[in-house]
């Protein structure tokens, strides 16, 4: 089974992540992958360069975030075209992970996707597991990881779909509220339900 797991920023979902991988499952990780397909003397990293200029790569020859943020972050079609870039190699890179996987005999893998609705990657899981919080929760925890000002902690969160919106859309939900245990147990009850508990 593919499970894609998801949430919203500082809703805990790399908490579950882990608690997944402790557990056992071979996990395909959305950001992890972001960064492999911008390493050194990738092709992702080349059509980069030629799009935004020599300024975006480092003296090293890996990607300069810092710059490259500048460039985007005032110009939504600058972002779009960055977006255009590295979504496709994004996806081809979790589906060929996720393949490899597949062909060494893991039975059930998680695809670990924060965007996975607003991406819309429904397709690429077979059933969707949804870490969620209370709106309190959520912007106390943002604004303690973070350092964040109340505004904006409420910026980053409204620039993506709201919890109760990937809740309903989920195969199944948990609430990440209360203690670590509490969360535990209803991991292993919904892989349970799911008959794919590593015992």
């Amino acid at each position: 089974m593919i499970i894609g797991l998801t949430g919203s920023i500082a809703s805990g979902k790399s908490t579950v992540s882990n608690m997944l991988k402790e557990l056992g499952y071979p996990i395909v990780d959305a950001d992890v992958v972001a960064r492999v397909v911008v390493e050194k003397g990738t092709e992702t990293l080349k059509t980069i360069e030629e799009a935004f200029g020599q300024e975006v790569i480092a003296d090293d020859g890996s990607l300069n975030r810092g710059k490259l943020g500048d460039i985007i972050f005032s110009s939504p079609s600058k972002r779009k075209q960055l977006n255009d870039i590295i979504h496709p190699a994004i996806r081809a890179e979790m589906l060929r992970q996720k393949e490899e996987l597949k062909k060494v005999g893991h039975p059930t893998i998680i695809m670990d996707i924060p965007l996975l609705f607003e991406s819309r990657l429904q397709s690429y899981v077979e059933k969707i597991l949804v870490v969620t919080v209370t709106e309190e929760t959520q912007l106390e925890r943002l604004m303690a990881r973070n350092n964040f000002t109340l505004e904006e902690a409420k910026s980053r969160i409204q620039s993506q779909l709201p919890l109760s919106i990937k809740e309903k859309e989920a195969d199944a939900v948990i609430y990440n509220n209360g203690t670590l245990e509490y969360t535990e147990q209803q991991l292993k009850k919904i892989l349970s339900d799911w008959n794919v508990l590593i015992v």
